[in-house]
């Protein structure tokens, strides 16, 4: 009678383990790689689907802030969806960061890139489902990126008509790099990192304040994964070759400017912080390190990588 009174879908115990499903993924790439498309998927939703809101309901649904609320709480429940599983990196400059300083092994970021890529994609389907009625009556049937009733921008970044190449270039490199500072630093167990099991909602709200004080020039896109996908779909699904055209060919700045923002970032704090903490001893006086060799972790992507 005992076993009956378990609630729905909680596991058994054996032998004081949790038992595993019988659908248990024994490759660790796959369960990475499911987990990765899924957290994207599910930050992209969220964000984009914020976007959609506002400019389809012309302000009645929502301002500039809805938007940004949309993609940090966004963020945090992918952060929640898949922190202990792949680490919801959900930006393709964070895992290529994490590589650089050696927190991800290099053959794990065609993986990542990828899942980014397809879960970003199928959210800007899934967006465009839910909204598509809603799309053509305020756009009037006609897709267009610039002008005003332009709905390219709902799916992907597009910059300010007063700003430059030069000056976007800057504003992503810049924004994705203070985004990495504080990542690694809400992520430092010798500073003041986020409190264990508030990681997802310190995550968001960074990338709430980064939408609030950095995204008016371009719209923050800070991540190349987030923008390149849905900007291919919009492409494929009507808006054609424009979306690569607008803003002076634009599309390549949010690829590009995030990986250098990274580094830059994630440098600085490295340079200015981690570096001087004081050296960890054990018992016997001898210099331990500080983290543990990534290959010798129980799970590669244990840790929210943020």
């Amino acid at each position: 009678m005992k076993e009956q009174s378990l609630e729905l879908g909680e596991p058994r115990q054996r032998r004081g383990c949790l038992a595993r499903s019988k659908l248990w993924l024994k490759n660790e790439l796959f369960r990475v790689g499911l987990a990765e498309t899924l957290c994207t998927y599910v930050m992209m939703v969220f964000g984009l689907g914020s976007v959609a809101q506002v400019v389809t309901g012309q302000g009645a649904f929502g301002q500039y802030l809805s938007i940004n609320l949309g993609f940090g709480l966004g963020v945090a429940m992918g952060v929640h969806v898949g922190g202990k599983a792949s680490g919801a990196h959900m930006n393709a400059a964070v895992s290529f960061t994490m590589c650089v300083f050696g927190r991800l092994p290099w053959n794990m970021l065609p993986l990542y890139v990828f899942t980014q890529l397809l879960g970003s994609f199928l959210a800007a389907v899934t967006v465009y489902a839910v909204y598509y009625d809603a799309i053509y009556v305020y756009s009037g049937g006609n897709l267009t990126v610039t002008g005003a009733k332009a709905t390219a921008g709902i799916f992907a970044t597009y910059p300010a008509p007063y700003l430059s190449l030069h000056a976007g270039f800057i504003d992503q490199v810049f924004g994705t790099a203070m985004l990495l500072l504080c990542l690694m630093a809400l992520s430092d167990q010798r500073n003041k990192p986020a409190a264990a099991g508030s990681e997802p909602v310190a995550v968001g709200l960074l990338v709430l304040l980064i939408g609030i004080s950095l995204g008016s020039n371009s719209g923050y896109a800070i991540n190349p994964t987030r923008d390149l996908a849905p900007r291919v779909f919009t492409a494929i699904a009507g808006w054609g070759t424009d979306v690569f055209r607008a803003g002076n060919g634009w599309w390549w700045v949010p690829l590009v400017a995030p990986f250098i923002g990274g580094l830059v970032g994630a440098g600085i704090y490295k340079t200015f912080v981690e570096m001087h903490h004081p050296p960890l001893c054990d018992q016997s006086g001898e210099t331990e390190e500080e983290t543990a060799p990534l290959e010798k972790q129980k799970n590669i992507c244990s840790d929210v990588c943020v």
